[in-house]
């Protein structure tokens, strides 16, 4: 018998084994950063909210949005999908598809909401986009993946 690998043999337990336990540990590490950023995200859209709400010198003067033309509409929506996001967070900690779901749902819609508020705020609204879509890749990558979790 020779010593050379045949072909379409399966890793050895040891290798298959350091492979499983690698991919675990990145993909507890990419659902424990989606809940972190998430919350991030949740606290971020509470001062926005709470600045839109009280008329802040913050936001560009003569800004017109698409839907509801008045900036504390905005940020009691903000608060709203601020409070979400938090349930959200909080909810991917726990583990469970219902979790992964409700975040990306959540994360989408803090998306929309901050694309749709843009006119306000240009680069705050960037920045919540880029991290809603880093929640989006770790939950639908690596947050339906019980085994990872274990």
């Amino acid at each position: 018998m020779s010593s050379a690998p045949e072909w379409g043999r399966t890793l050895s337990p040891d290798i298959s084994h350091r492979h499983a336990t690698e991919e675990a540990r990145r993909g507890t590490s990419w659902v424990l950063f989606a809940g972190i950023m998430l919350a991030t995200v949740a606290i971020l859209n509470v001062i926005w909210g709470l600045a839109a709400i009280a008329k802040s010198s913050f936001f560009v003067s003569d800004a017109s949005y698409i839907l509801l033309t008045d900036l504390r509409a905005w940020g009691w929506i903000a608060l709203g999908i601020a409070a979400l996001e938090f349930l959200a967070a909080f909810s991917i900690w726990r583990g469970g598809a219902f979790g992964r779901w409700f975040g990306i749902a959540v994360a989408v819609l803090g998306i929309v909401g901050a694309l749709m508020s843009m006119p306000a705020s240009p680069l705050w609204s960037l920045v919540v986009v880029a991290l809603g879509i880093l929640v989006i890749y770790g939950l639908a990558v690596y947050g339906g993946r019980p085994e990872l979790m274990g």
